[in-house]
């Protein structure tokens, strides 16, 4: 009887806590620069909640480690919904037990996912100059190159999807590393790789004046790129590389915080506004619940693993 007691007045004293919550400043941190894309993001998430919660929302920008000084200091943070990380999920917390030797936090025991908000497709694009209007017109090109030609990123998830291409058609394309996107389009115009793998947002801002998007990587078309089949509409069975983003809090906020929380951000993503920074970005909306992100992140860094394995990503 005293166990079942204690559960009803913490159950009480939770439930009371979320019916006042927020009572003061949250805060909301960004694993990256001041002014990155990044930080664009979660400003204006913030910004958005911070109407709806009738308290100011403080982003504090914790760069470092790709991502993991921030991810780290939220896993530590007081699990009282007044920190919260706005963050691309699907490399801070799915990819970086994979890509780093040691990370200071577990991503499934540490955080209490809130929601998803939204996604990010890749593409594969060539030279606008060149003949190829499909995939199988430029596996067809490379298949006449030595080694099966080049191409080119510089990122993890473009790595990923060049691999993964290479091995669902058996071809030994070289992998070009680049530091930066404006590198690897000065290498594709001038010819010295065949395609590249980027990010949407990237690819939206250049095609089609320098470059042809030939198919984005997610499961379904993307938002901002309706006319641009997928790998799988190409004949690439099951092919989806979309990174995304969601919301996590420590682990152990009271659920109904959660649950609060939760709701706003779908709130957010509801409004137009939202639909047109996010199209702005080529990002598409991706709304959930704490349930479906949990789910989601567990298969994710299963996916994950497999694929730093696939692309034979060194660990940091």
């Amino acid at each position: 009887m005293r166990k079942i007691l204690a559960a009803v007045l913490a159950l009480a004293a939770a439930g009371a806590l979320a019916q006042d919550y927020p009572v003061r400043e949250m805060r909301s941190i960004c694993n990256f620069t001041a002014g990155s894309g990044a930080d664009i993001i979660v400003r204006y998430y913030s910004d958005k909640l911070s109407k709806l919660a009738g308290k100011p929302v403080i982003v504090e920008n914790r760069a470092g480690a790709q991502g993991l000084v921030a991810t780290d200091y939220v896993a530590k943070a007081k699990p009282d919904g007044y920190t919260i990380l706005i963050t691309p999920a699907s490399s801070t917390l799915a990819t970086a037990p994979h890509i780093f030797k040691q990370v200071p936090f577990d991503p499934l025991k540490d955080f209490a996912p809130v929601t998803t908000l939204n996604s990010l497709a890749f593409t594969i694009v060539v030279d606008a100059a060149k003949p190829y209007r499909t995939i199988d017109d430029l596996l067809a090109a490379l298949r006449e190159k030595r080694d099966n030609g080049f191409y080119g990123t510089q990122s993890n998830s473009g790595q990923v999807t060049g691999e993964l291409l290479k091995q669902m058609r058996g071809l030994k394309t070289v992998y070009v590393p680049y530091k930066a996107t404006g590198d690897a389009l000065a290498s594709l115009l001038g010819g010295d790789v065949d395609f590249l793998t980027v990010d949407a947002t990237w690819a939206s801002t250049m095609h089609p004046h320098k470059i042809r998007i030939l198919a984005v990587t997610s499961a379904k078309r993307s938002g901002a790129l309706p006319d641009i089949p997928t790998m799988a509409e190409q004949g690439f069975k099951d092919f989806d590389i979309t990174p995304w983003w969601g919301v996590v809090v420590p682990a152990g906020t009271p659920r109904p915080i959660v649950e609060r929380l939760a709701a706003w951000f779908n709130q957010i993503n509801g409004t137009d506004d939202t639909k047109q920074f996010l199209a702005r970005a080529a990002l598409d909306i991706f709304p959930g619940s704490p349930e479906s992100m949990a789910a989601l992140l567990k298969t994710e860094i299963a996916r994950w693993k497999g694929f730093v394995e696939l692309a034979k990503i060194e660990k940091m």
